[in-house]
């Protein structure tokens, strides 16, 4: 930070609960705000992780809108919403949750409707802000109302089909909206495409911004062009389109302004104003740069978009550096890079998250086989589907929590088609610290219904291996789910072997009850088997069941004759999942036995400091999971009238 933060002035900051408070700060103290409010923000995520960049970038805007405009009467709609620290401070969440943002007990990392009246639509998936907006204007039309709708769109978000079938719609439906486009050329990774390098062009045209940052003097010294410049903004706008070409946004019917420096308050309040009283939908282009403020954001702007913990004065991130197991996203991107290099076919496809999925490690070694669609998973879906039929081996790495996106090219495209795409869901299962919409928690039950679709989850690194050298070779539709974070320090073989369709794997022999584990719960069905067996002398077999679709059926219906309780495990929420592919194929077969499906209840899991932390808070801890098998097992094994007993003696 610079010298001038060490001001000896009483600080504005805590002063400002509302913002009708930061109205009555003079406008000469609004840098020395800025500056505050980022020192705050750094202190804040160097402790707990969080989106540094996004919201270094945009203090200066959040400042000059709550200036300009009157929330909650106004409405705000920020697009992914990660960048809404700054609109949490100036709207009364200064306190001690704030200062644990994304942990336990804190605020969300993200806009909640439930946690401030100012934040009029909770998001966490890009591409929203735009139709959202358009349906709160379109609503204020038809009610009478007369607030001001406000939408912040990131440059990366116009790489979204939903942001531009809402830009073809605006015109039709409004007259009354403002669009505020934060460029700064980045999305989590550098933005790519089309419609970036546009903006990209017109950022830098120097005709364009010469013309628009001086035409006020150009129009005095042109003969009839003072009688331009008293005749209004539209005559104007019609004098710069003389020397360039119209703006694409014009093209769609809404006024343009910009592009203009984002970060200089008086230029932003200015046109902020003018954009309240437009007579028509208006884009107010503003360049910014992602993690102002802080030179290590600056120069790492992939690395402080979404960050763990780091320290403030080197940047480096607070985990230690230790000979801990790799990260699942790395063992994929490594394993995925030395099939790409043995066969020249499989290519890698992310959407604007290589470093994320692990993608990057492609990218750096084989660019040729990489590709980044930007925020478009449906996009990268079929996509991945034309590559596959002219018969290259695509594997699609996308968060599941974003392929939720994609649902309908999955079924209508690759796999009503049995197209023979990879699917690799990172983060399948909890994202802790950003919460419920990026917890990977549903694609068993969006995926396991689809004819065609094969399902799958590796119990440690060195299966997640394998079966990504499995669906490559796999004429269908694979799709391979593993959680975020380390794995369980598994070696991994030097090669690949191919793992038979549907074919479980029984990890421990047993008498009494049969755990049935997917993923990472693999690990957690061991240690129950081991303490019931230790603590109760229940006998337990646990079964690593690899795949959700096909299911083992022939070794499920063999264990349910042969033991007297079964269990299922899953890292998903149990309404639909793999405990409930279990309970279909038991029905089916007439099998009466007893079955207890764990897995996350049917709700929205809130956000919190570790995946932990949310277990105990949701009565999946280790000790929860023994409490209730064993209270199962004896309600199903207490001595009958004649004394007799099910149980093991």
């Amino acid at each position: 930070m610079s010298s001038s933060s060490q001001h000896s002035d009483e600080p504005i900051l805590p002063r400002i609960a509302s913002p009708a408070d930061l109205k009555q700060i003079p406008f000469a103290e609004l840098p020395r705000l800025a500056e505050e409010i980022r020192r705050r923000i750094l202190a804040v995520t160097s402790a707990n992780g969080g989106h540094v960049g996004p919201n270094l970038g945009v203090v200066e805007l959040t400042l000059a809108m709550h200036r300009a405009f009157d929330t909650p009467k106004d409405k705000f709609v920020f697009d992914v919403s990660h960048q809404g620290y700054v609109h949490k401070l100036l709207t009364g969440r200064q306190d001690e949750k704030f200062d644990r943002i994304r942990r336990t007990g804190g605020y969300s990392g993200f806009l909640v409707r439930e946690e401030s009246e100012h934040d009029v639509w909770g998001a966490g998936h890009a591409g929203t802000a735009l139709s959202a907006a358009l349906g709160l204007a379109t609503a204020r039309d038809r009610l009478g109302g007369d607030e001001h709708v406000v939408a912040v769109v990131g440059d990366a978000a116009l790489t979204c089909g939903i942001t531009m079938e809402a830009l073809n719609n605006i015109v039709a439906n409004t007259n009354r909206l403002i669009v505020v486009l934060n460029d700064n050329e980045w999305s989590i990774d550098r933005n790519v495409g089309a419609l970036s390098s546009y903006l990209n062009e017109l950022i830098t045209n120097p005709i364009y911004n010469r013309v628009h940052h001086d035409l006020e003097s150009f129009l005095k010294h042109i003969p009839g062009g003072e009688s331009i410049r008293r005749m209004g903004s539209r005559t104007k706008q019609s004098a710069k389109n003389f020397f360039v070409p119209s703006c694409i946004f014009e093209k769609y019917g809404l006024r343009y302004l910009g592009p203009f420096d984002g970060h200089d308050l008086e230029l932003l309040e200015k046109n902020l104003h003018f954009a309240r009283n437009s007579d028509q939908p208006i884009v107010v282009h503003i360049i910014t740069k992602k993690g102002k403020g802080y030179e290590a954001a600056l120069g790492h702007p992939e690395r402080f978009h979404g960050t763990s913990a780091f320290d403030l004065e080197t940047g480096h991130s607070k985990k230690s550096a230790t000979n801990g197991p790799p990260n699942y996203q790395d063992v994929f991107g490594d394993a995925l890079v030395r099939f790409a290099r043995d066969d020249s076919r499989v290519v890698g496809i992310t959407g604007a998250m290589p470093s994320g999925t692990g993608l990057n490690l492609l990218r750096e070694e084989l660019p040729q086989q990489y590709f980044d669609v930007g925020i478009a998973e449906e996009h990268a879906v079929l996509f991945a589907g034309g590559l596959a039929v002219r018969g290259l081996h695509p594997v699609c790495a996308i968060y599941s929590t974003f392929l939720q996106r994609s649902v309908d090219p999955i079924i209508h495209d690759i796999c009503l088609q049995n197209i023979p795409v990879t699917f690799a869901l990172d983060r399948a299962g909890l994202s802790p610290n950003d919460g419920p919409t990026h917890h990977g928690l549903f694609d068993i039950a969006y995926l396991r219904s689809v004819p065609n679709a094969i399902l799958m989850q590796p119990a440690d690194e060195d299966e997640l291996v394998d079966m990504l050298h499995t669906s490559i070779q796999t004429p269908s539709p694979t799709f391979i789910r593993y959680p975020r974070g380390a794995g369980s320090g598994a070696p991994i073989k030097k090669k690949a072997v191919r793992i038979p369709l549907g074919e479980a794997e029984v990890l421990r022999e047993g008498t009494d009850i049969a755990i049935w584990a997917l993923g990472p719960m693999v690990q957690e069905a061991l240690a129950l088997a081991e303490r019931l067996y230790s603590e109760e002398d229940i006998s337990v077999c646990v079964v690593n069941a690899r795949f959700a679709k096909p299911l083992d059926t022939a070794l499920l219906r063999e264990h349910a004759a042969a033991f007297r309780l079964l269990v299922t495990l899953e890292d998903h929420v149990v309404t639909g999942g793999f405990g409930t592919a279990v309970l279909e194929s038991l029905s089916e077969a007439e099998c009466t036995i007893p079955l207890e499906r764990i897995g996350w209840p049917d709700e929205f899991i809130d956000h919190g400091s570790g995946v932990n932390e949310l277990r105990a808070a949701h009565g999946l801890a280790p000790e929860d999971l023994h409490r209730r098998i064993i209270a199962r097992w004896f309600s199903r094994n207490t001595p009958a009238a004649d004394g007799s007993s099910l149980a093991r003696s």
